[in-house]
């Protein structure tokens, strides 16, 4: 087959994303479960990586001596862990269309609850990129060191290589982050059996940091609660990222709810498997990670060096410091860290487009892109996560403050209004009483837990820097209420009334004329082509020389069509021309006015700058005017063939039907002895433009 295009002209969008996929292909996007944990797990996965280091690390605040708490707490945080992941099971089977908690909030306790948990995780997935990038960077950092002075950069650009993936198609982003995650999970894996096996013959290894000591502070009793709680807040890091499944379920291959409450359901299994494991080899290894490094004893270049991460001190301790296992440990960690952000560019898109279909956000949000993803959702997070990293300098330690009371706002009301679809359930008089009761009490424990986590994460972090999120979230919200009663009185106002009156009875056609060119000559005959019941060139005149040009020339092409002149004193173009058909439909009563303007078509960028743009200018302003409408007539120049150079393939839909792929060709002005007349006669005869 013949193609007009050539791979040269390929334009870069084609190069990054892919050629356009059609609606018929969306099947073919959704996942399996091999597929669906390495998108959907990486969030909570990765949070192995930093979830203990956050633990112990607050916990060496008070002094060496309350790392005896961390096994307490760390069980704490599994236990917690398990309840969530039962009772997302249950808003899996109950809620399967993928509005996750802000659906059951919204459905079950009313149109504010439901807004509240749009905003806690639209403000939870925003930052869950921030936390893992930064976290990401923080562990290529310690494998690599000269690189700490492009932090930044380094988030950036990998927050921008993320977006692009996920841009390209679902399939295809879990396709390609699918062995990092894998690959992740076995090498911590393996390290856990190798560090408890060492440790089992008599061999435990030793962190770097054992030998250190800790500034540690004096503190009350009441103090000594905080800090436990303060611990315990921060190791529910690990939590983030199970509520991804329960609103990803349109993307998984049918059946849906099965093979998304086993994904779930593998999630924390593997979670918990591995939080535990690398909390017992923390402990065993006597890693010793301070907020400050120069709260440590005994530490010299503390102010030089930067710390290594909890993970890279234990798989050096196990391992063998800069050994090949220690490094694939930590590229990884580093990967895996940053394909946790993915998680967010699955949810957030869709939970996006969940609620511009709910009329609380853009509508924009609900449209798919050529590779059939929320597009405008993907580029929207990278966005707003790159605007937080570029704020906060990539520093997990103050980011990681402002994470998960989203994540446990969302959790509460989520697991609040499952209690409230389930007792309906039993009250309407459910045949499946047994079960209804048993997912009854899994929400209801999980909604008081949740909630008893929520205050103290709220207290425990609020002026370590969580009052922003408190902040954040109002705005959100009232944003999207603002958007939902715009999109309401919209509907109102242009409701089809109970009965209709046509009031127009004669179409009037203007061709807006700047001087006789092509461009002009063909509006004026696309004009001729539509029949109106009358026909007249307009020029605003803006100075003598170009109205004085343009009546000569028009009569020495003898076109008929008559020419008015509409005086601009200060040379407007748009407004003069609105005055001049006001005052015509007072005059003759009211008609239907279109407005016909010529529009250039160039293919460089660069021309865009050498054109005025005169023409959607005015047809702006055009439609601010009643009973007008506007017709843009487009003259292709040369260049404009370019545009079509830019497709290397057909076009979706073209092999199926047949059809070759062929430039579009410009129908030849015809000469004004040959231009049709305006009468009702099908008939073409030779004779003057317009007579």
């Amino acid at each position: 087959m013949s193609s007009f295009v050539t791979t040269e002209g390929r334009s870069p969008k084609r190069w990054l994303l892919g050629e356009p996929l059609p609606n018929e292909k969306l099947d073919e996007q959704l996942l399996s479960k091999r597929l669906a944990l390495p998108i959907f797990a990486s969030d909570a996965l990765s949070s192995v990586a930093y979830g203990p280091q956050e633990l112990l690390m607050i916990l060496t605040i008070g002094g060496l001596a309350f790392l005896s708490f961390a096994p307490w707490i760390a069980l704490a945080v599994i236990l917690l862990l398990v309840t969530v992941v039962a009772s997302y099971r249950q808003l899996i089977k109950a809620y399967p269309s993928g509005g996750g908690d802000y659906e059951v909030a919204h459905k079950n306790l009313g149109e504010k609850a439901g807004l509240v948990v749009a905003s806690a995780l639209l403000v939870d997935y925003v930052l869950t990129v921030s936390v893992s990038v930064a976290s990401g960077v923080d562990n290529i950092i310690s494998a690599i060191p000269e690189l700490g002075g492009i932090r930044v950069e380094l988030a950036v650009g990998f927050v921008v290589v993320i977006a692009a993936a996920n841009l390209r198609g679902v399939r295809e982003a879990s396709t390609a982050f699918a062995i990092p995650t894998y690959v992740f999970i076995g090498s911590i894996g393996v390290m856990i059996v190798t560090g408890l096996a060492r440790t089992i013959l008599g061999d435990a290894p030793v962190a770097e940091s054992a030998g250190y000591g800790v500034h540690g502070a004096s503190l009350t009793q009441a103090a000594i609660v905080l800090l436990l709680l303060r611990s315990f807040a921060s190791g529910c890091s690990a939590l983030t990222g199970v509520e991804a499944v329960a609103n990803g379920v349109p993307a998984f291959r049918v059946p849906k709810i099965r093979n998304a409450r086993a994904t779930l359901a593998l999630l924390g299994g593997i979670a918990i498997a591995l939080f535990a494991g690398l909390t017992s080899l923390a402990l065993i290894t006597r890693v010793h990670y301070a907020e400050q490094p120069c709260d440590l004893v005994g530490w010299a270049t503390c102010a030089t060096d930067p710390q290594r991460s909890v993970i890279a001190q234990v798989a050096s301790a196990v391992f063998g410091d800069n050994s090949l296992p220690f490094f694939i440990v930590q590229a990884a960690t580093a990967l895996v860290l940053l394909l946790a952000a993915n998680t967010a560019f699955n949810g957030f898109p869709l939970l996006g487009s969940v609620l511009a279909r709910d009329a609380y956000a853009p509508k924009s949000l609900n449209s798919r892109g050529d590779r059939l993803v929320y597009s405008n959702g993907v580029i929207l997070l990278a966005l707003a996560a790159i605007v937080l990293l570029v704020i906060f300098q990539a520093s997990l330690t103050h980011l990681i403050q402002l994470y998960i009371i989203g994540v446990f706002v969302s959790f509460t009301l989520g697991q609040s209004g499952m209690v409230k679809h389930w007792i309906r359930l039993l009250r309407a008089g459910d045949p499946a009483r047994a079960s209804t009761v048993r997912s009854l009490c899994i929400n209801a424990f999980g909604a008081v837990l949740t909630f008893s986590v929520l205050v103290v994460v709220t207290i425990t972090k609020f002026t370590h820097g969580a009052y922003l999120v408190f902040i954040f979230m109002p705005v959100l919200y009232t944003l999207m209420l603002g958007v939902n009663r715009y999109y309401r009185d919209v509907a109102k106002e242009v409701e089809v009334d109970a009965t209709t009156v046509f009031g127009s009875n004669r179409d009037h056609a203007i061709v807006l004329v700047g001087g006789l060119q092509k461009p002009a000559l063909k509006a004026l005959d696309y004009a001729i082509a539509s029949r109106p019941d009358s026909i007249e060139a307009v020029h605003v005149a803006t100075g003598d020389h170009d109205t004085a040009a343009l009546k000569r020339d028009w009569k020495k092409q003898n076109i008929h069509i008559p020419l008015t002149i509409v005086d601009s004193p200060y040379r407007e173009v748009g407004l003069p021309l609105i005055e001049y058909i006001e005052r015509r439909r007072k005059e003759r009563g009211p008609e239907l006015v279109t407005v016909y303007l010529p529009q250039y078509i160039v293919g460089h960028w660069w021309e865009q700058l050498l054109h005025n743009h005169r023409a959607r200018r005015i047809s702006r302003q055009l439609m601010l005017a009643h009973g007008v409408s506007v017709t843009l007539v487009p003259w292709l120049l040369d260049s404009s063939s370019l545009i079509y150079g830019r497709r290397s393939r057909p076009l979706p839909g073209q092999d199926r039907r047949g059809e070759p792929v062929r430039p579009v060709a410009r129908r030849p002005l015809r000469p004004a002895s040959e231009a049709p007349r305006t009468g009702t006669s099908n008939k073409r005869r030779k004779r003057p433009v317009g007579k």
